[in-house]
């Protein structure tokens, strides 16, 4: 008995003794272990060289023998480390694919025993992605067809298992979408939170973002999927979600203001997103008129994420009480420059109301329905907005009528004449219609023609509106229906009756050239003097 408690007492001892050294010896091989575990999976995950400045872990308060026997469970490491960089494999002259400056992790020791290693909760902070354009990005092993040198790398991916990042929390982070064109400005989204979630391999993740745009000032909210990331194509990597942007101040623009709401959705990938939405701006104005008309819009664009270039499908607009419809494109031109806009819109049935409350100071001078069909360029601007903007299209306007009593009274007073009866106050408020076809450019809205038509009496005129001196300056020609001596009462009446044939020219009962002078809001009307310029041809 005494042999068999000697015999046995040795036994645990040298047992205990073994288990003491074996978990020593793990234990002192968990930090390696994570550190390497890490780095591979990076590495095979992303396909990438992996640079990693500075890692720490702290181990849990625990005996390592009871690490051995419980195999970690319950054990929980903390990681933490900086400077962690992961480039395209041998493209050293493109930016790093990751450059993260902290990032920190927990996990259950025992999940390095399994097959897959399942980690909480990621947090990284000071992401920057980058994403390099199409036909410059490296080739992977990944790319290999079967039996093939890559697929013993793919194999060896296997073997060492899976990582399953259940959730990733990112702030302060980067996406830059490199262009084709070094010429141009990368396009570059910043993020202030990001929060990801994920159930499995090779599954979208579900994310919320939340970000603060940078011009116009304005809070985005976002929530959707991501992925699965596509290692050998990042820009391929499917993206959708919804959004809301809110409280955007257009202010910070020059020429124009108003606070933007906005919500939607949108799909595709890294590279090219269609988007669909609505925005509205309940108090959109000019700030030189500084008059709030309501602007709304319902729109579908596509944006190339190589450069940052947004192609509008027909967007649906609304303007006051104006429906108008526009197609074009927001685009950067050259380097270092703001976007330009190119746009066409059609406006079949606008109010002229809405139109110059918008754009004129003080109460419209102006109503009637207006048809308008315009082609819109604005260069990216670095001065006010009518400096570069470039009109060129039509517009008629029917049953306009002016609402300031001197403008009204004196196209009142020109109906009465041009129908013969300049004493017939029964004559009064009457309706006009215009025509013409106009292009601005340099602030100076030239009309190639202008018609204006009122009961008995026909305008032509071409010339041309200095919008910074507020100034007209139009000639062309009046035709009356009625003779030149009808327009006049009185003696005047017979005087002028030997001269009508005179006047008669043209197919009118008087034909006279004039000119029209001063401001929109006191526009002066007078005949036109022969001078040594070319006058307008009498079929004008």
């Amino acid at each position: 008995m005494r042999k068999w408690l000697i015999s046995g007492a040795v036994f645990v001892l040298v047992a205990a003794t073994a288990l003491w050294v074996i978990a020593s010896i793990l234990s002192t091989r968990y930090e390696p272990y994570i550190r390497n575990a890490a780095v591979r999976y990076l590495q095979e995950r992303f396909e990438s060289e992996v640079e990693l400045g500075d890692l720490k872990i702290r181990m849990p308060q625990t005996s390592t023998l009871r690490l051995l026997v419980t195999r970690g469970r319950g054990a929980i490491a903390e990681v933490e480390g900086r400077g962690l960089t992961l480039r395209h494999m041998a493209r050293r002259d493109l930016p790093p694919m990751f450059a993260i400056k902290h990032f920190r992790f927990a996990v259950n020791l025992a999940v390095l025993f399994e097959p897959t290693k399942r980690v909480p909760l990621v947090e990284l902070d000071g992401m920057e992605i980058y994403i390099p354009p199409k036909g410059e990005r490296p080739k992977f092993k990944s790319d290999a067809p079967a039996g093939k040198p890559g697929e013993p790398h793919v194999q060896q991916r296997e073997e060492h298992g899976a990582v399953l990042l259940e959730e990733v929390r990112i702030r302060d982070a980067t996406l830059v979408i490199l262009p084709r064109d070094q010429n141009k400005v990368p396009l570059r989204f910043d993020i202030q939170r990001l929060q990801m979630k994920s159930v499995g391999k090779d599954v979208a993740m579900t994310y919320e973002a939340e970000l603060t745009n940078p011009k116009p000032p304005g809070s985005i909210q976002s929530t959707g999927t991501f992925g699965p990331w596509v290692a050998d194509r990042p820009s391929d990597t499917p993206l959708t979600g919804q959004y809301a942007f809110g409280k955007a101040d257009l202010s910070v623009f020059h020429g124009i203001a108003g606070i933007l709401d906005s919500h939607g959705s949108f799909q595709g990938t890294l590279d090219e997103v269609y988007a669909r939405g609505e925005a509205t701006i309940p108090d959109f104005r000019l700030k030189s008129a500084d008059n709030p008309v309501p602007l709304s819009a319902s729109f579908e664009v596509v944006v190339d994420g190589t450069n940052g270039n947004t192609i509008l499908h027909p967007v649906t607009a609304t303007l006051g009480k104006t429906h108008f419809t526009t197609n074009g494109a927001v685009i950067k031109r050259d380097k270092n420059a703001q976007r330009g806009v190119t746009m066409d819109v059609s406006m079949p049935h606008g109010e002229i109301r809405d139109l110059l409350r918008l754009a004129v100071k003080g109460e419209p001078f102006m109503e009637g329905e207006i048809s308008l069909d315009a082609k819109i360029d604005i260069p990216p601007l670095s001065g006010k907005v009518r400096e570069k903007l470039d009109l060129d299209g039509s517009f008629q306007i029917s049953d306009g009528k002016f609402l300031r009593s001197s403008i009204q009274d004196q196209i009142d007073s020109l109906s009465r004449r041009g129908q013969g009866q300049p004493r017939n106050n029964a004559i009064d408020e009457v309706f006009a219609n215009m025509a013409g076809t106009f292009k601005l450019d340099d602030e100076v809205m030239v009309f190639q023609s202008l018609f204006f038509v009122v009961p008995g009496a026909v305008v032509d005129l071409a010339g041309d509106y200095d919008l910074g001196g507020d100034q007209l300056d139009f000639h062309g020609a009046l035709r009356l229906r009625a003779k030149i001596s009808q327009t006049q009462t009185g003696w005047k009446r017979w005087l002028l009756r030997p001269v009508d044939p005179v006047f008669a020219k043209n197919g009118a009962g008087t034909f006279l050239r004039i000119k029209v002078e001063g401001s929109p809001k006191n526009p002066q009307f007078g005949l036109e003097r022969r001078t040594n310029k070319a006058p307008l041809e009498a079929s004008r």
